[in-house]
């Protein structure tokens, strides 16, 4: 009993093991709930149930940063809720790439939360990835994290320029890496990712579906997206704990969120020039150290905030009387 107690008192990344095993063991309830309860049967998601969940998710990260607050405390708990503010305001942008792939590739409303919950887990994975390497690059080169500035003042000014361009999914590389190099049926097969098909000789063949594909284009967005969002927290705080956890709590929510703003997506096309100013904000503020001195926690969440919220506010009010877009 002793060498166990010992054991979880064992700081990993700063912090006790068992704070990481109580994290880890939230996040798998979490998603037993939504897969084995609550969409144990296929089945459409409408945007009050989508708006409901999410309010579920997001009463839970926010309940995790007070304790965190309360554990570690208030200047990791702004922290928290500043990377996860960051994280889901930068998600946002996440969900209308992967609007469009359901929408290139014929993927109804009734299986794309079977391709979101399977993204989920491989975002789990590659974000500690991520934020592993990040870590251990800022603890031992803490010039990283002007590198890291840098970039994203660079990324937030090619945000702001790109923020009426619209991807073109026919023209994606990776698509068309995976249509080259992968056999593909031509239709779906229910919520089969793979099928076995004849080929040419008749010998039964194992065939990637359109479902596939969709789940392989949301894994390689959410990649992307967390080339910008890790770095952005990085500038944030360096510990690796409110990094993984606000990070992986705000992506859960959003993915909850995603039916009810899928559908009108459109209502926040001026959040992006928000978005690009958070990350100029960011990422100068990491140069600003050696001249004004650390900006104060607080200070740094009611910038942000004010930013997101503007954004908000303008998209709201000029795309107000717009419909609801209609997803296949």
């Amino acid at each position: 009993m002793d060498t166990l107690l010992t054991l979880l008192h064992t700081p990993w990344l700063d912090k006790p093991v068992w704070a990481w095993l109580a994290f880890i063991a939230v996040v798998t309830v979490l998603l037993v709930l939504d897969l084995g309860v609550l969409h144990k049967e296929e089945r459409e998601i409408g945007v009050r149930e989508s708006l409901l969940l999410s309010a579920g998710y997001i009463s839970i990260a926010l309940l995790f940063g007070a304790w965190v607050w309360w554990y570690m405390g208030p200047r990791s708990g702004i922290e928290y809720y500043t990377g996860f503010l960051i994280e889901k305001s930068l998600s946002m942008d996440n969900v209308f790439v992967i609007a469009m792939i359901f929408g290139f590739l014929g993927i109804p409303r009734v299986y794309q939360h079977r391709v979101l919950f399977w993204g989920i887990l491989g975002v789990i994975v590659m974000r500690a990835a991520l934020i592993g390497v990040g870590a251990a690059l800022v603890q031992n080169f803490s010039w990283v994290l002007y590198l890291f500035g840098a970039f994203l003042v660079i990324t937030g000014i090619k945000m702001w320029l790109a923020a009426e361009q619209v991807p073109d999914m026919a023209g994606n590389p990776v698509l068309k890496f995976l249509r080259r190099h992968l056999r593909v049926t031509d239709q779906l097969h229910g919520n089969a990712f793979f099928v076995k098909q004849p080929d040419a000789d008749g010998k039964l063949v194992r065939c990637a579906t359109p479902l596939f594909l969709a789940l392989s284009m949301v894994e390689i967005v959410d990649l992307v997206f967390a080339v910008d969002s890790v770095p952005a927290i990085f500038a944030i705080t360096s510990d690796p704990f409110i990094v993984y956890t606000s990070n992986i709590f705000a992506i859960l929510g959003l993915r909850a969120l995603y039916f009810a703003l899928a559908a009108m997506i459109h209502r926040f096309h001026y959040l992006k020039y928000a978005l690009a100013l958070v990350l100029v904000f960011i990422g100068t503020k990491i140069f600003l150290v050696n001249v004004i001195g650390k900006f104060p926690p607080a200070v740094s969440l009611g910038i942000t905030f004010g930013l997101i919220a503007g954004g908000v506010v303008v998209s709201l009010w000029k795309t107000r009387g717009q419909a609801i877009a209609q997803q296949a």
